[in-house]
């Protein structure tokens, strides 16, 4: 009878947690956006732009760092590694796939410096 009540109460948890976090950013913004309102300026012309710089960087990082985690995951299969051994193998290559990511995003943006929109 315990286990039920627990198995209850974690997913209304979780939801009411959601939902008072998104209506908590809501209501936080809308109070920002009327202070801007009172002191005369313009919401809409203040919101922040998406980053097309940042977004690059996230993108390679990820797609590196999932990179590593299938080839990690294709050499312990393939030499039937142990468990112990095979920990080492999958941070070092996640971490090296994700740096090359990284790297690669460096050296788009030097040959490529991004514009930003007025």
């Amino acid at each position: 009878m315990h286990e039920g009540i627990v198995a209850l109460f974690i997913p209304i948890t979780i939801s009411l947690g959601v939902f008072f976090m998104i209506w908590g950013l809501r209501y936080l913004e809308n109070k920002e956006n009327m202070a801007m309102i009172e002191r005369g300026m313009e919401p809409k012309k203040h919101r922040r732009q998406a980053n097309p710089s940042q977004t690059l960087k996230n993108g390679l990082l990820f797609v590196g760092a999932g990179l590593g985690l299938l080839l990690a995951i294709v050499i312990t299969n393939t030499f039937h590694m142990e468990e112990d051994s095979a920990t080492g193998i999958f941070f070092a290559l996640i971490a090296i796939f994700g740096g090359l990511g990284m790297l690669g995003a460096y050296m788009y943006e030097r040959k490529n410096p991004p514009t930003f929109p007025e």
